[in-house]
C-alpha cells in the first residue's frame, strides 16, 4: 500500500477551510460517543534554545485511522532564516497498520486550530454576537479569523490585540483583508478590523479567541461584561495562563478533553488555586455537538472553550488532505 508524502506548500494545495470545520466538528462527536481515543500528550521545553516541541497521537474507530505528530516551536529560527514552527505528521490505516500519510504537521495544525477555536464561538458564543477580539496577532491568528469568519459571517467587527506590541497588532489589521483574500478566497471587506488594548478589546467584545503562549493572565475579570463567550486556546502545556482564574469561576466551562485541560489547559491553573474544581466542567465539547448536553443556557452566562489541542483533529484534517492528493496527483506516492 502506497503512503503519500505531502511538503508544507503541498498540503497548502489540498486543504479547504469549510471541509477542516466539518471534519474537526465529526471527530468531535466521535470522541462523545466514545469512537475516538487520545495518548497522552509528551511535551518538551529547551530552555536554552527557549523552544519547546510536543508529540500529540490518537486513534479515531470511526475512521480507522491513528498516528502522531510532533510539532517544534522555536521563535529565535527567525533570526537564522529558518521557519519557526514546524513538525512532521505520520497516518496510518487502523485495520492494517500500515502509514497512508506522511506530511508537514504546521499548516495542518494551523487549520485545525482555527476550526476548533471557531467551533467554540459558534456553538457557545450568543446568537446576537457581532464582535469578536483575538489575542495574540502570531501565525495562528489568520486561520482563527478566517475559520470564525466563515461560521459566524454576522460578525462585524474584529479587534486585534497584540500584548507585547502595539505596533505588530496594527500591522495585522491593515493587512489582514488582503490576506484572507489570498490565502482563504475570502471577502472580509464589510468587516472592520482594529489593534487595539487589551481591556478596550474585552470591554467591547462578544466573543474572545486567546492563541498567546502567556504565563500570566492577560485579560482581567473587571473588563469582562455578561454573556461573553472565550475559546482559549494559548494554553497547551503547564503553567500557561491567558485569562484571569476568576473568569473561570463565573463561566459555564467546556474542555476539548477533560483529562488533558486539567493537566494542561486554560483550566489547570484555577483548579491548582481551588478558584474551580473538577465538578465545574460542564462537558466536552463533542457532547454538546452530539447534543447530549447543552451548551449557553442563556445570553448572560460567560462561556468558556478549553481547547488544548486533540491529534484526532489533525488525524481528520490529514485524511481530507490524502483523499484530495491522490485525487488531484499531488506529492509523492511513496511504497513502504
Amino acid at each position: 500500500m502506497g503512503s503519500v508524502v505531502l511538503t508544507r506548500d503541498e498540503v497548502k494545495k489540498v486543504i479547504d477551510l469549510k471541509e477542516t470545520i466539518d471534519a474537526v466538528r465529526n471527530v468531535y462527536k466521535l470522541k462523545s460517543e466514545g469512537k475516538a481515543v487520545i495518548w497522552p500528550l509528551v511535551n518538551y521545553e529547551f530552555i536554552d534554545e527557549h523552544a519547546a516541541m510536543d508529540i500529540r497521537s490518537g486513534y479515531i474507530k470511526g475512521e480507522q485511522l491513528h498516528g502522531l505528530k510532533m510539532l517544534n516551536n522555536f521563535p529565535e529560527n527567525r533570526e537564522k532564516g529558518l521557519p519557526p514552527f514546524n513538525g512532521i505528521m505520520m497516518v496510518y490505516d487502523s485495520n492494517t497498520g500500515m502509514p497512508i500519510g506522511i506530511m508537514d504537521a504546521s499548516y495542518v495544525t494551523c487549520m485545525r486550530t482555527g476550526a476548533a477555536g471557531a467551533l467554540g464561538v459558534d456553538l457557545l458564543a450568543r446568537k446576537d454576537a457581532r464582535v469578536l477580539t483575538v489575542l495574540g496577532a502570531g501565525k495562528q491568528a489568520p486561520f482563527q479569523i478566517a475559520a470564525t469568519l466563515t461560521l459566524r459571517p454576522e460578525i462585524e467587527k474584529v479587534y486585534i490585540v497584540d500584548p507585547l506590541s502595539m505596533e505588530a497588532a496594527e500591522r495585522f489589521a491593515e493587512g489582514i483583508t488582503d490576506l484572507l483574500k489570498a490565502d482563504f478566497d475570502m471577502d472580509a471587506s464589510r468587516v472592520e478590523f482594529a489593534a487595539s488594548g487589551a481591556e478596550e478589546a474585552v470591554r467591547n467584545s462578544d466573543a474572545i479567541i486567546t492563541v498567546t503562549p502567556s504565563r500570566k493572565p492577560i485579560i482581567m475579570k473587571e473588563w469582562v461584561k455578561p454573556g461573553t463567550h472565550f475559546s482559549c486556546l494559548g494554553s497547551d502545556m503547564e503553567t500557561k495562563q491567558e485569562i484571569e482564574s476568576s473568569i473561570s469561576a463565573e463561566a459555564r466551562i467546556f474542555t476539548d478533553d477533560k483529562a488533558q485541560c486539567i493537566r494542561v489547559g486554560e483550566i489547570e491553573i484555577p483548579i491548582k488555586e481551588g478558584v474551580i474544581k473538577e465538578d465545574d466542567i460542564a462537558g466536552e465539547i463533542g457532547d454538546v455537538i452530539a447534543g447530549s448536553i447543552s451548551g449557553r443556557t442563556d445570553d448572560e452566562q460567560i462561556t468558556l472553550f478549553d481547547a488544548t489541542g486533540l491529534y484526532i483533529l489533525d488525524l481528520v484534517t490529514a485524511k481530507t488532505a490524502i483523499v484530495r492528493a491522490k485525487e488531484t496527483g499531488i506529492g509523492a506516492d511513496i511504497e513502504f
